[in-house]
C-alpha cells in the first residue's frame, strides 16, 4: 500500500493518505485544483517536498495515462514520422506495436473493441481510440497502480462502459487503480474511496462513508450560474453578417491506406442552423469537421463547399479560417509554442498557434473580457504549458470565440473541463447561438450536451 503523512509542497499538500493495494480511488478536483500534481507525487516527481512518511512500495510500476502522455506519445511520432523520406504516407507506429508482443491475443483488447485497429497507425487513431491504446498498454505491461486522469473523456457511451467494466476487474490482476476526474457523472459505480483536491490540498474521504464522502464533494461542484452582465457586455452591438449556406459537403469519402476513415457522408448546414454530430469512436465525426476546416488534405478531393468557397477552386485556406472559430484535440495536441494565456486568446484573431502580428488595444481589451468570463484573468501571463489541461482548454475555447465567427467547429469542446466549467462554456454557446452571433458545429458524446439549440442532429456510424 502507499501511505503519506504530513507531505508539503508549493503545489501539493498531503495531511494523510493510504491507498490500499488493489483498490480503486477516485481523486475528485476541480480545474486548477492541483489534481496534476496527484499523479507527479505518486509518480516521484515532485522534488524538494517536506513529509513526514511517504512510503510507496519498490519494485512496483507506476503507470500515468493522461493528456500529457498522449502529448508525449504524438509528438514523437510527430519526430519520426518518415513520409518526406519516403514515396508514402508515414501513419506512425502501428497500434499493436505499443503492446506486448505475446499478449496481441489477449481478451483485454477485444474488450477495448481495438482487435480491428492493432495494424492502424497511431496518428490514425481517434482521440478516444489512442487513449484505450495507451491504458490497455499499461494492464498488459503489469503496471502495479495505474493513474488516470480523467479516463472517460473523449469515449462514446458504449465505449465508456466497457472502460468501466474492464476497470473494475483489475482488482483482480492485483492492479491499484486512482482516477483523477473532474466530473461526478464519471465516477464508476463500483469505486467506494474517494479523496479530494481543493485549492492544492488533498482530503482522504476515505474515513467517511460513500453518502458522506459524496456529499462532501457535491458541496465543491456547487455551480453558480452564468453572469451574463459581463456576456451581454462583450456581444453588445456584434452580429453575423453572414446570409450564404456555410457548409455543403456530398458523398464525401476519405481514405487512408485502403481504410475509410469517412465513407458516403453528407452535410449540410445553413446560416443558424446549428447543428450537432454523434457517433461511436473511429466513426469519422473529427474527419468529417477537417473536411469543414481544411485540415483533412482530402477536402479538395471531395465535393466541398465553406462559406460558398468551393475546395480547390482557387481559394487559400485563410479565406475561409477567417470566418471560423476551432477548438479540436489537433490544436490542443499543436498548440505546443512557448507563450503565456492571454497571448493563446489573441491568436484567436490570427488563426494561427502563437502570434506574430501585433493586435490593436481593442482586440486585447477583447481578449482580457473573455478571460475574466472564463476565470482565468489572474493567469494571463501564466506560461501555457504549465496550466493544467482543463485551463488549457477553457484557453483554445476562448481563442476560437474572441473574434465571434461566423461559424464555431467544435470538436468535443469540453474535453478536460470539470462540470462547473462545461456548464459555463455551454451556456456561452447557447447565448451566442440564441443571439445568432454565430453558427455552432459540435461534435460530442455527452448526452447533456445535446442542447435545445441544436435544429439537427447528425449521428455516424461505426465502419
Amino acid at each position: 500500500m502507499i501511505t503519506i503523512k504530513h507531505f508539503h509542497h508549493p503545489k501539493l499538500t498531503v495531511n494523510s493518505w493510504l491507498i490500499r493495494e488493489n483498490a480503486a480511488v477516485a481523486v475528485l478536483g476541480k480545474n486548477g485544483a492541483g489534481k496534476q500534481y496527484v499523479d507527479k507525487l505518486l509518480l516521484g516527481q515532485l522534488k524538494d517536498a517536506e513529509y513526514a512518511s511517504l512510503t510507496i512500495p519498490e519494485n512496483q510500476l507506476v503507470t500515468l495515462v493522461s493528456f500529457e502522455t498522449l502529448q508525449a506519445v504524438y509528438e514523437n511520432e510527430l519526430k519520426i514520422d518518415e513520409t518526406d523520406l519516403t514515396d508514402e504516407i508515414d501513419f506512425g507506429t502501428p497500434a499493436k506495436d505499443f503492446l506486448p508482443q505475446d499478449k496481441l491475443d489477449h481478451p483485454f483488447i477485444a474488450s477495448f473493441h481495438l482487435e480491428h485497429r492493432l495494424d492502424t497507425g497511431f496518428r490514425q487513431l481517434s482521440t478516444g481510440e489512442s487513449r484505450k491504446l495507451l491504458i490497455l498498454k499499461a494492464i498488459l505491461s503489469g503496471a502495479n497502480y495505474i493513474i488516470l486522469d480523467n479516463p472517460f473523456d473523449d469515449l462514446d457511451a458504449s465505449s465508456r462502459a466497457q472502460l468501466s467494466d474492464v476497470l473494475s476487474q483489475l482488482k483482480h490482476q492485483d492492479i491499484t487503480l486512482i482516477l483523477l476526474l473532474s466530473n461526478r457523472q464519471d465516477i464508476p459505480k463500483w469505486v467506494t474511496t474517494f479523496a479530494l483536491v481543493e485549492d492544492n490540498h488533498l482530503h482522504d474521504l476515505s474515513g467517511l462513508s460513500v453518502s458522506d464522502a459524496q456529499a462532501t464533494i457535491d458541496t465543491i461542484f456547487a455551480f453558480d450560474a452564468l453572469d451574463k452582465s459581463l456576456l451581454e457586455r462583450m456581444i453588445t452591438d456584434k452580429h453575423s453578417h453572414n446570409k450564404k449556406p456555410l457548409v455543403r459537403i456530398k458523398n464525401a469519402n476519405v481514405i487512408y491506406a485502403e481504410n475509410h476513415a469517412l465513407k458516403s457522408a453528407d452535410l449540410s448546414i445553413d446560416t443558424f442552423q446549428h447543428t450537432i454530430i454523434t457517433g461511436p469512436n473511429g466513426s469519422g465525426k473529427s474527419t468529417l469537421l477537417q473536411l469543414v476546416t481544411g485540415d483533412c488534405p482530402q477536402c479538395f478531393s471531395n465535393d466541398v463547399t465553406v462559406m460558398g468557397h468551393r475546395r480547390g477552386t482557387g481559394e487559400t485556406i485563410w479565406d475561409i479560417k477567417k470566418h471560423l472559430g476551432i477548438v479540436s484535440p489537433d490544436i490542443h495536441r499543436s498548440y505546443r509554442v512557448g507563450c503565456n494565456a492571454l497571448t493563446v486568446v489573441l491568436s484567436g484573431f490570427m488563426d494561427s498557434i502563437g502570434l506574430y502580428k501585433d493586435v490593436s488595444a481593442s482586440q486585447k481589451q477583447q481578449a482580457l473580457a473573455w478571460l475574466d468570463l472564463i476565470g482565468l484573468r489572474p493567469l494571463a501571463n501564466n506560461s501555457f504549458k504549465q496550466l493544467s489541461f482543463g485551463e488549457q482548454r477553457l484557453l483554445l475555447i476562448a481563442r476560437a470565440l474572441v473574434k465571434f465567427p461566423s461559424l464555431l467547429v467544435l470538436d468535443e469542446p469540453t474535453q478536460g473541463l470539470d462540470e462547473i466549467n462545461r456548464r459555463l462554456v455551454l451556456d456561452v454557446i447557447t447565448t451566442i447561438a440564441k443571439k445568432q452571433l454565430a453558427t455552432i458545429l459540435m461534435v460530442s458524446h455527452r448526452e447533456d450536451e445535446r442542447l435545445p439549440i441544436f435544429a439537427q442532429h447528425k449521428e455516424l456510424q461505426a465502419g
